[in-house]
């Protein structure tokens, strides 16, 4: 898929090479090579439903593609709630500035800085709402917002401006409020067309949508958003972009404003049932967005413009942004003495200085701000840290050459640590790394697995427990089993829903459900209020059984492994934590389950099912019989295997590989190198 990707790419850049020498002077008009040229290769590439739709704000130009077709927003439906706010504003039925005090039941998982970093009780305003709504996509402060101005309000809202099919279905991470039952199961959060977005757009640039101050506070709520990795990822450094993304595993949405040479570009790209449903940086729906951001940026700017000669933006002291990193690079590339600023892309004191010694060397006028004719004198920009050398430097250098790779010992791997034990024994037989500590990921879930699973061995009705999942399971960031606040089932079942989809959620139900029947002694946890808390309890018994199994390079700081300081493990300890996990038959049961259904019954008596499917790509292989895996930005790809060749049994340890491919690669070939060393 992104070889296809790169071909397409490469088919836009080679028909914009083809546009600017055949009419290097005029801007595009009926008569130059149409938008669709540039788009329809992406289109056509990307494996996916796409819908389209482009204007440029002074010229009027559009494109569509598909652009009345309804299609879900995911979070890009919190522009639409903005808007609603500001209206009510204006008609004195909002205070944006009234402060909202966030209470525990409030927090919802997923994207923001609400659940995982602020405490209950702090205050915020609605208006600083609006803001961690829309630069950070917040879920958490989403909800604070609508529920002050109503769901059904936005709705209306959008009906009265003439978009019908911009709707907000509920709350996010909360079905249950939901306004229109099927349209929740079509569209999930909410809905719309990529027509309607940017006519939403338009109407906020054109000041329709709030006066002056309301039009202005909304566009830089806009600005704030921190999305990089779809319309504006291949743009010119400083491009500037009133913009709001959305994203769930089938869907990447974004629309919004760019602000570029030529004048303001309205557009919307939407992309649903995609295939590629990974969370990488190249993930096919991000990159489809940003392929067609720069095609369309490209398309409406291609009059030959000059890095730092159009593009780039007016900066001043206050400024911030990529731009002005940029700004920094360069300037300490080109003074001499160089002013060593530091690259934070925050335009101070330091840095206003350094722009006045550069106008002062090149007689420019020393007003400490920077405009095109100091972008043009400044080129070439530097761009990224370190400065990339000369053409001439790089062509000339003679690169010395290491060493042939040695024949024998075991194969190249890209995962930071491994180790290898027998499945029998559990001794540790070969190992890179590992005794050295890491960050684990969703691997700590063996841990909560294996208590509980020990417990069963003791009482197997501890299996037919019922567990009522807590909101603060609910509430719970990150991978999930799916189960709500309330909603009950047995321990059983929920073991599959923490090992198989990684739930989060799950783990921490579990500890809670367990906590009480073990000793309130930990010094790790930081999610629980005091001693008597049974999450705090179970932790402190995940720590306990480390130390008992000889896990010394081990702290357990949570049941689920998201990245938290100080929550590390090494290689050759989490050998020791499967081995022991493997003799319980509980255990072995569910890390070899592929797929497994459920019921849940809801508080009011309702009934629910649920699917989960393993994480763990070996399994289907034969020979493979568990256990788990785990990935966070910190930790990496990581993965725990069990394999069998006959009546030999092997465990694999990695940590830290470079992608979900890789662990399974470096997996793979560990195991088929290990059953050569034992003459299989």
């Amino acid at each position: 898929m992104q070889k296809k990707n790169g071909l397409a790419t490469f088919g836009v850049v080679l028909l914009f090479g083809i546009f600017q020498i055949a009419s290097a002077t005029d801007p595009p008009s009926s008569t130059a090579i149409p938008l669709d040229r540039y788009l329809q290769p992406l289109i056509d590439d990307h494996q996916g439903v796409v819908a389209i739709a482009v204007k440029h704000l002074e010229t009027n130009e559009t494109f569509a593609h598909q652009a009345d077709r309804v299609m879900p927003t995911a979070s890009m439906i919190k522009f639409p709630i903005m808007v609603e706010a500001y209206h009510q504003a204006a008609e004195g039925r909002l205070d944006l500035d009234a402060m909202i005090q966030l209470q525990e039941t409030d927090k919802v998982p997923g994207s923001g800085l609400l659940t995982p970093h602020f405490s209950p009780g702090m205050q915020l305003s609605i208006r600083d709402a609006i803001r961690l709504m829309i630069a950070f996509s917040d879920n958490t402060a989403t909800n604070l917002v609508i529920d002050r101005v109503g769901i059904r309000n936005i709705c209306d809202r959008m009906k009265q401006l003439g978009l019908t099919e911009t709707r907000l279905n509920s709350k996010t991470f909360r079905r249950d409020t939901s306004m229109d039952a099927k349209r929740s199961v079509l569209y999930g959060l909410g809905s719309t067309t990529p027509a309607e977005t940017v006519r939403l757009f338009e109407l906020l640039h054109t000041g329709k949508l709030g006066d002056e101050a309301a039009t202005r506070a909304m566009i830089e709520h806009l600005k704030a958003c921190q999305e990089d990795k779809k319309l504006t990822r291949f743009l010119p450094p400083g491009t500037q972009a009133a913009h709001k993304g959305g994203s769930v595993a089938a869907v990447r949405c974004e629309g919004g404003i760019l602000y570029s040479p030529s004048g303001p570009i309205a557009l919307c790209v939407m992309t649903a049932e995609n295939q590629d449903q990974s969370w990488s940086a190249e993930n096919a729906g991000d990159r489809f967005c940003a392929d067609a951001g720069l095609a369309i940026y490209q398309y409406f700017n291609s009059k030959g413009t000059t890095a730092g000669e159009s593009y780039e933006p007016f900066l001043a002291r206050g400024a911030f942004g990529e731009a002005v990193a940029t700004l920094q690079r360069t300037l300490n590339a080109r003074l001499d003495p160089s002013p060593n600023l530091g690259v934070d892309g925050d335009f101070g004191p330091a840095t206003e200085e350094a722009v006045i010694r550069f106008q002062k060397t090149n007689a420019m006028e020393p007003d400490g701000r920077v405009g095109p004719a100091m972008w043009k004198k400044l080129l070439p920009l530097v761009t990224r840290d370190p400065p990339v050398p000369d053409p001439e430097v790089i062509n000339g250098r003679l690169l010395p050459a290491e060493p042939a790779d040695a024949l024998d010992g075991p194969p190249f791997v890209t995962c930071k640590a491994w180790a290898i034990g027998d499945g029998e024994t559990g001794a540790l037989l070969w190992g890179q790394n590992e005794e050295k500590p890491f960050d684990f990921a969703s691997t700590t879930k063996i841990m909560p697995s294996y208590l509980v699973c020990r417990l069963a061995e003791e009482d197997p009705t501890v299996l037919d427990e019922t567990v009522v999942f807590s909101q603060r399971a609910d509430n719970t960031p990150g991978t999930t089993a799916g189960v709500r606040a309330g909603e009950r089932l047995p321990v059983r079942e929920l073991l599959y829903g923490m090992m198989l989809p990684s739930g989060n959620d799950a783990s921490v139900a579990l500890a809670e459900h367990f906590g009480e029947r073990f000793d309130a002694e930990s010094e790790h946890s930081s999610h629980a209020p005091g001693p008597s808390d049974p999450l705090d309890r179970f932790l402190a018994e995940m720590n306990r059984t480390a130390k008992m199994l000889g896990m010394s390079h081990t702290t357990f700081n949570n049941t689920h492994g998201l990245t938290e300081k100080g929550h590390v493990a090494s290689c050759h300890d989490l050998l020791r934590l499967v081995h022991a996990a493997m003799q319980l038959e509980c255990f072995r049961t569910i890390v070899r389950t592929r797929e497994h259904g459920t019921r849940v019954i809801g508080p009011s008596g309702y009934q629910r099912d649920l699917y989960w499917k393993t994480t763990n790509r070996l399994l289907p292989i034969q020979g493979y019989d568990g256990v788990k895996t785990g990935t966070t930005d910190a930790a990496g790809a990581c993965l725990v295997a069990s394999g069998r060749r006959g009546d030999d049994h092997l465990l694999i340890v990695l940590l830290g590989a470079s992608s979900s491919d890789g662990r399974y690669s470096d997996a793979r070939n560990l195991f088929r190198w290990a059953w050569k060393q034992r003459d299989f």
